[in-house]
């Protein structure tokens, strides 16, 4: 497969401080009478890429993920020649259209129309091609009453929209899109993946700037990861985003300490030291996300044997509301014997189906044997934070709003009635 992108030690600087383009002549030329010999400060010097390589290939949807100032931005900029690096350089085969800001590419005293027309001709199109999409064009962006209208009386969201139908439908060979899901409500949103779909059906690439994760991992095969200027990992769209998400935060966020909590009850034979959160590997996992695998390791110190405890957990909203409740003897399992020192229990869960949100666990130990007996016991030891993923194979943001749980499911569309002309669509993916 032939490649679509190639980007070769690409870097980019600017000088913080340099003297503005914008100073009236007057302004000069008097700081130069008043201070002829002034030596100027240095500037600063800000590289906002450095030595950047990677290539795309003909059909690749590439999800660019990074934090705010990572120079995800710049990247798409120097892509799409708005701005030109300062070495290095980017090859890039066919039309190339872009959507990086609203309003990109509109020349503000013509009609949407006219802007149509415009950005068809800086690809290459002639009139007659631009003809043939103008009708979908508009209908998308869902501005037909003011097509005719100057883009300069535009919302924002006007021109979002008609901004990203102009680049989805005039057949560009690349498409750069920048954070596009972030303006728009639902139903423009769906469409924009949908046509984004389409296009990667089409054999078109793809480059995709979010920072809704959920869409990234559902939309690309494969994912960019962008920190200092630099690519910090590339590969498979899961692999980057839970390394990307785990960067927030550190190992201590994985667990907690339990030798110094306020508020524990029991009589203290044996108490919770620590609990972690970590993978199936047993690795630490300080990001944990909906519909995911994890083991919940709970450490414990005993001072003297016990006979026949009971490890349980609770685990509850930020409100107080109990999701579930989990234990050893709910699970039949019978633990003859704990003998004095440490060790842990192990709780894995295959598939965890909470929302995104915080939640909290309550801890405790008991005897089976010896009724009403607690060991001990901490109300609101520690949060878990669960973080959102494409849990219906949908790019679509599910959260606190549609409930605590959800389940694996799907929907048969077979019953539905339609004329022979009309297609039933199952979702965006």
């Amino acid at each position: 497969m032939a490649e679509s992108i190639t980007v070769e030690n690409l870097s980019k600087r600017y000088e913080i401080g340099a003297l503005r383009r914008d100073t009236q002549l007057r302004e000069q030329l008097m700081s130069l009478v008043r201070a002829p010999f002034k030596r100027h400060a240095p500037k600063e010097v800000l590289w906002a890429l450095r030595d950047v390589s990677f290539s795309v290939q003909e059909g690749e949807v590439v999800g660019i993920i990074g934090r705010n100032g990572a120079g995800k931005s710049t990247l798409l900029k120097v892509l799409s020649k708005i701005t030109y690096p300062t070495t290095g350089r980017v090859r890039a085969r066919g039309r190339v259209a872009s959507l990086l800001e609203v309003g990109t590419g509109f020349h503000e005293e013509l009609t949407g129309r006219e802007n149509i027309y415009l950005n068809g001709s800086i690809l290459g199109m002639k009139k007659r091609e631009v003809d043939k999409k103008l009708d979908a064009i508009v209908e998308f962006s869902g501005v037909e009453r003011f097509i005719d209208t100057p883009i300069k009386r535009y919302s924002s969201g006007m021109r979002m929209r008609l901004g990203f139908a102009v680049a989805a439908h005039l057949e560009p060979d690349v498409l750069i899109v920048d954070e596009v899901l972030a303006v728009g409500d639902a139903a423009f949103q769906k469409k924009c993946l949908s046509a984004m779909q389409e296009l990667q059906g089409g054999g078109r690439t793809v480059l995709f700037v979010s920072h809704n994760m959920a869409a990234v991992e559902n939309l690309c095969t494969r994912g960019l990861w962008i920190a200092n200027g630099q690519v910090r990992m590339d590969g498979g769209t899961h692999e980057v985003i839970e390394a990307y998400m785990n960067s927030f935060t550190s190992a201590e966020d994985a667990g907690a300490e339990l030798n110094v909590v306020d508020g524990r009850r029991g009589t203290g034979e044996v108490r919770y030291t620590r609990v972690e959160f970590l993978s199936q590997a047993r690795e630490p996992q300080p990001v944990t996300r909906s519909g995911k695998a994890m083991v919940v390791r709970m450490h414990y110190h005993a001072n003297e044997p016990i006979e026949r405890p009971c490890f349980g957990l609770k685990v509850l909203t930020d409100m107080g509301t109990l999701v579930t409740d989990a234990s050893t003897w709910l699970h039949g399992i019978d633990i003859p014997l704990v003998p004095p020192g440490d060790g842990y229990v192990d709780l894995e869960i295959d598939f965890l189906n909470l929302l995104p949100g915080r939640y909290y666990l309550t801890l405790w130990i008991d005897s089976v044997i010896r009724q009403g007996r607690i060991f001990d016991a901490i109300e609101h030891a520690m949060h878990l934070d669960i973080e959102e993923a494409p849990v219906y194979n949908s790019s679509r943001r599910i959260d606190s709003r549609y409930g605590l749980v959800y389940f694996p499911q799907r929907w048969n569309l077979e019953g539905i009635s339609r004329t022979p002309d009309v297609e039933v669509r199952s979702g965006t993916r």
